[in-house]
């Protein structure tokens, strides 16, 4: 083996051990044999979430999502993200990868299994609120924030999109947000967008410090760190900087995290596509459907 191809064994190994979805729900996208799912070859949505830019949106999703207190203390209540950051992380992707690759079937069960252990994730936060995982403020909360993430992370270190294709991927993601039980839904960039940043309930706890934090130390393989520490640089980049001094944050300014990080991230996500190759998920489901698989 060269150089070249020891480098995408290595790195492009742990990168996917760390952040992709398990080989089985991989292997299940090509195996359903039954329609496109809820997107299809065609869709902005294969296009954007195939991206090794999504990594950085991922990151970006998980310090955001921290921003409201609900959602945080249920995730510090009854999330193992402590104990197993990394399998927590492959469920998530499992989950993006099986609702946005996989059969109409399978995204639908796909669903149907988070809602069944939120069904257990209740309790009630410092302040003396309840709380309870299917909520769907809560819910459309996780999903709008995950959504704005991609979208970002996307157009500002991806190859960029237009604002109808941005407005197109928002109306997509939508009906993964109805399954979920999310409400209120938007359907365009623009009420998204005013809705997260403007949210009335957000505010940097003890428990989100903590958890940022966390992610700067996050157990990565070795091969991984160097790459996962520029996605972790552009991902804080994209969010806004006073919830970055909220969460206590250091990183570049909202000039200098542009000009800074999101070039390195840039550059690292082109050297990503050809580290990790075509994404396994496009692969398997544009084979399933019955169309040529891309790099996209």
């Amino acid at each position: 083996m060269g150089a070249a191809g020891f480098v995408r064994a290595t790195v492009g190994g742990a990168l996917r051990e760390s952040f992709s979805a398990p080989p089985s729900v991989l292997r299940a996208l090509a195996d359903s044999g039954d329609g496109a799912g809820l997107f299809g070859p065609e869709s902005v949505t294969w296009k954007v979430h195939a991206h090794p830019a999504a990594l950085v949106g991922g990151i970006r999703s998980l310090i955001v999502q921290t921003l409201h207190p609900l959602v945080m203390t249920g995730v510090a209540q009854h999330s193992d993200y402590r104990s197993d950051p990394l399998g927590r992380l492959r469920r998530t992707a499992a989950f993006v990868a099986t609702t946005t690759y996989g059969s109409a079937r399978q995204a639908e069960e796909a669903v149907a299994g988070v809602r069944r252990l939120h069904e257990h994730v209740r309790g009630a936060a410092p302040d003396g609120r309840r709380y309870y995982g299917n909520d769907p403020e809560l819910l459309a909360w996780v999903h709008h924030v995950e959504v704005e993430s991609f979208l970002l992370a996307y157009r500002r270190v991806g190859p960029g999109l237009s604002d109808a294709d941005a407005d197109r991927y928002v109306e997509e993601m939508a009906c993964v947000g109805e399954l979920i039980g999310a409400s209120p839904l938007f359907r365009k960039v623009g009420p998204l967008h005013e809705w997260v940043i403007h949210h009335p309930e957000v505010r940097a706890t003890h428990e989100a410090r903590e958890a940022v934090r966390f992610l700067s130390r996050l157990p990565v393989p070795l091969a991984a760190w160097p790459a996962y520490l520029v996605c972790l640089g552009a991902a804080i980049s994209l969010v806004p900087w006073w919830w970055r001094l909220q969460l206590g944050l250091v990183a570049p300014g909202p000039v200098a995290g542009r000009l800074v990080s999101e070039p390195m991230a840039r550059a690292l996500i082109g050297a990503m596509g050809w580290v990790l190759g075509p994404s396994p998920a496009l692969s398997n489901a544009r084979g399933r459907v019955g169309t040529t698989a891309t790099t996209p």
